[in-house]
């Protein structure tokens, strides 16, 4: 059994008021669980306005498998919000 784990950080500039992060986060973690059935949510700097930190994770049976899984949430995280990512922390178990 395969874990790969990413966290994705952000910073969405335009965000003035925890509900619009709310809004925002709500989306990105609807549509990339929806699509790529995995598990994911908001991981830590819940109380900061314009910052965002993703967990996901997911569960296969080839690390290759696990780094593809990775890299197309990363892409479509990237495509589907105007938020620049900051980081990225990846780590398969």
């Amino acid at each position: 059994m395969i874990i790969g784990t990413m966290i994705i950080e952000l910073h969405a500039p335009w965000v003035h008021s925890l509900k619009e992060k709310r809004m925002v986060v709500k989306s990105i973690c609807a549509k990339a669980g929806n699509k790529f059935n995995i598990s994911i949510a908001e991981v830590d700097k819940q109380d900061m306005h314009q910052a965002i930190v993703i967990g996901i994770s997911c569960v296969t049976d080839e690390t290759a498998h696990a780094n593809s899984i990775l890299d197309n949430v990363l892409n479509f995280v990237e495509s589907n919000t105007e938020a620049e990512v900051v980081s990225v922390n990846r780590e398969i178990l």
